[in-house]
């Protein structure tokens, strides 16, 4: 008799266990499991169409990835053991003070994409700090191969000014790149894992005359190929000349920023740099962990909403592999990670040149 009881316990246990946890209805007939994540759909909707042009992984996509980056990185314990202000990390403080901050002179230039963005954040009263990481988020969705990262909603709206120099420079040396990174709780490598934003992306600053030249061959696809690209030999510079913070390319039209070239070839960061070559899906994955930890600093996690159902699947990534552009061999490659060889890739016919990611 005792035994039936148990075995009926269980299975309503076991019943009760697989019932659904119940979701709420939001607009459009879609739902979510918060009813504070409804709004995000109706932010996807508007910006999908009014800020990456039908959702495309093109020149705001690009900028709104970056933005998530020059906001957050305003965050430093060793300023706050000094007993000052070590700054908010992802606040939103770039578009609450955006008179300040894109001034610093890493931000130079971002004040374009933070006034594009704030009228959304407005409209449908969110955080500043939500709306610049949601809106990377879903750029970063729009690129094929790209990750469906975490999305965390319910940072509050009320920061201060950044400290000034946090955000680091492409003409600063590793070491202090690294010291600056490590202050903010990044690792040598993880800050690689981060470069693969750098995979869709292109400078408009350093060199103002090819305005919009990307990082690498493929700027709209979430791929491997910035990596091998970069480890490519450095030929030439592709604007008016070198520029402070800007290294040699390897292709006509391809912009290689000092920063990336050294930390490519830095012994403690080269074999996570050409472990991604033939691995894009690992890319990915160790991206996807970086930016879920940069995307909260500041923050406690505890007191935010997972709204990650919100951000949209990505297309699939063309393949796993990275290539060498055309013309290109293993013969011009700085092979520098010694722990493993560099990986047998095919040298792919296409273009000998990178057009620039063309204006909105």
């Amino acid at each position: 008799m005792f035994s039936k009881y148990i075995v009926s316990f269980l299975a309503l246990a076991a019943a009760v266990g697989a019932v659904p946890s119940k979701r709420v209805s939001c607009s459009k007939g879609r739902s979510a499991s918060n009813e504070k994540c409804c709004v995000w759909f109706d932010v996807l909707d508007d910006i999908q169409v009014n800020l990456f042009d039908g959702s495309k992984c093109g020149e705001e996509a690009h900028e709104s990835l970056r933005l998530t980056f020059h906001d957050a990185i305003g965050f430093s314990p060793k300023l706050t053991r000094e007993g000052k202000f070590g700054g908010g990390g992802a606040d939103g403080s770039i578009m609450a003070f955006a008179q300040i901050e894109t001034n610093f002179k890493a931000s130079i230039g971002m004040d374009e994409i933070v006034e594009e963005q704030r009228p959304f954040a407005l409209k449908h009263k969110v955080s500043f700090g939500d709306f610049i990481q949601f809106a990377g988020a879903v750029a970063v969705s729009n690129c094929a191969g790209g990750p469906r990262l975490q999305f965390l909603a319910g940072r509050s709206n009320i920061s201060r000014v950044s400290p000034p120099d946090l955000v680091p420079l492409p003409e600063d040396p590793v070491d202090k790149i690294f010291a600056r990174m490590g202050d903010a709780g990044f690792s040598p490598n993880e800050l690689v894992d981060l470069l693969a934003s750098h995979t869709v992306a292109a400078q408009d600053q350093i060199d103002p005359t090819i305005h919009g030249s990307p990082f690498d061959s493929t700027p709209s696809d979430f791929d491997a190929q910035f990596f091998v690209e970069t480890l490519l030999k450095g030929t030439l510079f592709p604007g008016n000349g070198s520029n402070v913070g800007e290294a040699e390319s390897p292709i006509p039209g391809e912009f290689r920023l000092q920063s990336d070239d050294l930390i490519a070839r830095d012994p403690r960061t080269a074999c996570e740099w050409q472990a991604f070559i033939t691995n894009q899906k690992l890319m990915v994955e160790r991206f996807t962990k970086a930016m879920a930890k940069m995307s909260t600093l500041g923050n406690n996690v505890h007191e935010l909403v997972d709204c990650s159902e919100v951000i949209p699947i990505p297309s699939k990534a063309t393949t796993n592999v990275a290539h060498f552009p055309d013309g290109k061999t293993i013969k011009d490659i700085d092979h520098v990670c010694k722990a493993t060889p560099f990986p047998i890739l095919k040298t792919q016919p296409g273009p000998t040149s990178v057009p620039v990611v063309p204006d909105s």
